[in-house]
């Protein structure tokens, strides 16, 4: 009897072992957490901080063709859009006392050939961007006929905040985008020497170079470059963490193929979906996490599934 009891509890105390064996396994299994992630390297290149503003396209120099008598239009020479060329006669006009004056002076002399008729010229090249009578009207002197615009006189123009203008004096160019897309350089070629009172921004003028035609009254942007870097370390945003005032930033870097470390880091320039780390300098060789990287320790154990868009 008492073999029997002594044989129950060496059975008893073998099968609770077992069972604390298989445990301890099972928590040790379940706190090697594996993280899938995926990474990216460090490129270098350039990258630039800006800021757009919006500029107005305007023809600054319009001409007014303007009747020099009261009469009758004769000609009219005009057609919206066309070029002109400075002292070209756009209008003739004739008043009634030319009319009956000339046909007495032709009477009694034929050679005289006396027509009365007053030529309005144009005073300067460009083409005709408004028409206000055609040939046959009746005109008073003084009276607008029409408007030429002087093609080189197109600039945009650019209402600068104050506190902006660092970021444009001392420099010749800026570019500027039109609303298709297209870019290009526009010059700074002067500013108004008046603030608005009310807005506190200063009229920057700038020259365009182009081979087509631009209408006025386009609204373009200016994007004025703040600071700019040549060869900084480049990195997506979503691979930098940061704590919840965002003063603390870090990322998690690959220090072997299978665990990953926290690295703090100090950022520079931030522009679309990149930033810049200006601290610690990395290689080109390193691999950051981009994704699976948000709450991980400052030691993980991960692994790699794909590659990160760069």
């Amino acid at each position: 009897m008492q073999s029997l009891l002594h044989a129950s509890m060496i059975t008893l105390l073998l099968s609770c072992g077992s069972k604390d064996t298989v445990s301890t396994e099972t928590t040790t299994e379940e706190t090697e957490v594996v993280t899938p992630v995926s990474v990216v390297p460090v490129n270098i290149g350039p990258m630039e901080e800006f800021i757009e503003l919006n500029a107005t396209s305007v023809f600054q120099q319009k001409w007014i063709l303007k009747s020099n008598v009261t009469g009758y239009l004769q000609q009219a020479n005009v057609q919206l859009n066309r070029f002109v060329g400075r002292g070209q006669t756009i209008f003739t006009i004739k008043t009634k006392e030319a009319q009956s004056i000339g046909n007495s002076i032709n009477l009694l002399d034929s050679s005289f050939r006396f027509t009365g008729i007053n030529s309005i010229r144009a005073n300067g090249s460009g083409f005709i961007s408004e028409i206000n009578h055609q040939a046959g009207d009746y005109v008073q002197d003084g009276e607008q006929l029409a408007v030429i615009t002087d093609t080189k006189s197109f600039v945009f123009l650019l209402d600068l905040p104050y506190e902006m203008r660092p970021y444009i004096i001392g420099k010749t160019a800026v570019q500027l985008i039109l609303p298709d897309g297209e870019k290009m350089y526009a010059y700074v070629t002067g500013n108004m020497p008046v603030m608005d009172s009310a807005s506190q921004t200063q009229r920057i003028v700038l020259k365009v170079n182009v081979n087509h035609a631009i209408p006025e009254n386009l609204i373009a942007k200016v994007r004025l470059v703040k600071n700019a870097n040549k060869q900084a370390y480049i990195l997506p945003k979503a691979a930098v963490l940061s704590d919840e005032t965002q003063s603390i930033f870090w990322v998690m870097k690959m220090i072997n193929d299978s665990t990953a470390a926290r690295v703090e880091v100090k950022k520079g320039i931030e522009s679309g979906d990149n930033v810049e780390i200006i601290s610690p300098v990395f290689s080109g060789q390193e691999k950051i996490l981009v994704t699976g990287n948000f709450g991980l320790p400052d030691t993980a154990r991960v692994k790699i599934t794909s590659p990160g868009k760069e």
